[in-house]
């Protein structure tokens, strides 16, 4: 009861005309950082930071943490109309919301994705309200051995990603995580593959090469198509998810949005890790798997579900232990010093006002957020209208644009266009490039992991605690499970 009244006086503190129209300008700039390619969720906090000096801290945390929810959901958009993810995390929601796109059915792809974000939001909230503090203690308790052994778990989605084609997905997944071996290694600070390359003492972006394989191969193998005179999408009856629709989505958002939680609140994982395990997991429980990757709505749920619940996830080590979870939280961190206040436990009890004011700011950012969606809908389906020969350069110009802001780099410029080439090159050989993402995603929290792991424990700790072993377990399963069903189906294609 005593959290529910430290509720209803936040809510009493964002009640003023103020705090809506700060939570209301969040949601916006959220969106759009979240649509342009190269605008991270983490880089679109870090830019409004200075904006934040003259605010009192509360007002200062709300306008930060709607631009961080907003984000999330507007890497969506261009991920569904166009197959150009905003943000690493909607590489998921293109695999079937593009595909919809291509079908004539944009509205289907947006409207699925901005329901799932906005209530995984604030399912993801309201995990965070009332359980943040035993979801925090399970956080600590967890140990190199079991962040490896979730990272490897990870990896076995790539089987359910590639389909049929799963060798050729783990072939994509491994390649991604030889790109992290580029670079100064973690833990000794030796230089790797690095050739006398000083640009390649960082190794690659990962923004340069999530646009040079979802956006420019996109391009590149629509102009190697050619019918570049066409429109994107020449059906202007756009169709839109009825309410009947939304309902049958319900346990896929809910089990989604527990999973995407769950994984956020473990400083490293996020919202991409989340989305990726999310999806598999949906995919598995299907009755019609096969599916998914052409437009299954329940794809675009398990993805948009987990990414925007995470958030959720990723504030419980902030606030519980001062402990950032994810990049954004990391900026978020800053913003509260530069107010003079330290995240952690002593929060809760030296300003609880903030805190709570914090709570119920989340819980009206993402119905602002499903309020400005809706608006803003029937313009992002807009974007499906545009004339190739017009969408083209345009989607080019942002991505090269997106690709130097990350670093204000020229060679993250010729590594996006490098990945665009390779991620060509692959489409044309049936190769998924998704995966690549995922083994760069992964191969810097698995390779840092195992050798610390090893170096506390030696090569059996990996066996000898039980939360470990399980996730090895389950990855195993995964592994085996995707070679029957792979069997499975060759036996029926030979049969017919």
């Amino acid at each position: 009861m005593e959290i529910l009244s430290n509720l209803m006086d936040g809510f009493g503190i964002i009640g003023g005309i103020i705090p809506i129209l700060i939570i209301t300008l969040g949601v916006m700039m959220g969106i759009i950082a979240g649509a342009m390619p190269g605008l991270s969720p983490s880089m679109g906090v870090a830019l409004l930071v200075p904006f934040t000096y003259t605010m009192s801290p509360t007002l200062a945390l709300i306008l930060l943490v709607s631009i961080y929810i907003a984000a999330n959901y507007g890497g969506s958009i261009t991920a569904v109309t166009i197959n150009a993810p905003g943000t690493p995390a909607s590489v998921v929601t293109s695999f079937d919301g593009y595909p919809l796109t291509q079908k004539g059915e944009p509205g289907i792809g947006l409207g699925v994705s901005l329901v799932s974000s906005a209530v995984g939001g604030i399912l993801g909230t309201l995990i965070l309200i009332f359980f943040s503090a035993p979801l925090a203690k399970l956080a600590l308790k967890f140990h190199p051995a079991e962040y490896f052994a979730l990272a490897m778990f990870g990896l076995t989605t790539v089987a359910s990603l590639g389909g049929k084609n799963w060798i050729k997905a783990f072939i994509a997944a491994i390649f991604g995580l030889l790109l992290n071996t580029i670079g100064i290694d973690p833990i000794s600070g030796v230089s790797r593959f690095t050739f006398g390359i000083s640009f390649l003492y960082d190794g690659f972006a990962l923004i340069p090469a999530l646009i040079g394989l979802f956006a420019l191969s996109e391009i590149f193998k629509q102009l190697e198509e050619g019918d570049h005179d066409k429109k994107s999408n020449l059906d202007l009856q756009v169709k839109w998810p009825t309410i009947k629709e939304y309902f049958k989505l319900k346990f896929t958002i809910l089990r989604s949005s527990i999973l995407g939680t769950i994984i956020g609140i473990f400083p490293g994982a996020g919202a991409t890790i989340a989305s990726f395990i999310s999806y598999d997991v949906t995919k598995r429980l299907s009755k019609n798997p096969e599916e998914f990757g052409k437009g299954k709505v329940e794809g675009v749920a398990a993805a948009e579900g987990a990414n925007s619940s995470s958030v959720g996830g990723a504030l419980v080590p902030l606030l519980t232990l001062g402990i950032p979870g994810s990049a954004t939280t990391a900026v978020l961190i800053g913003a509260l010093m530069i107010h003079d206040l330290t995240p952690g436990p002593r929060l809760f009890v030296s300003n609880p006002e903030l805190v709570y004011g914090l709570f119920a700011s989340l819980l009206v950012a993402n119905v602002a957020l499903l309020l400005l969606g809706l608006v803003g809908s029937k313009l992002w389906v807009k974007v499906t209208s545009i004339p190739k020969k017009v969408l083209f350069p345009l989607i080019f110009a942002v991505s090269i644009i997106g690709s130097f802001a990350v670093r204000n780099s020229f060679f993250d410029i010729i590594s996006c266009l490098g990945f665009g080439v390779f991620g060509w090159i692959l489409r044309r050989n049936n190769y998924p490039v998704a995966p690549i993402i995922l083994g760069i995603v992964l191969g810097n929290i698995a390779e840092t992991n195992f050798r610390r792991a090893v170096m506390m424990g030696g090569y059996n700790i990996f066996f000898t605690r039980p939360a470990s072993l399980i996730l090895l377990g389950l990855g195993l399963l995964s592994l085996i499970f995707a070679f029957i069903k792979s069997n499975k189906t060759k036996k029926l294609t030979k049969t017919k």
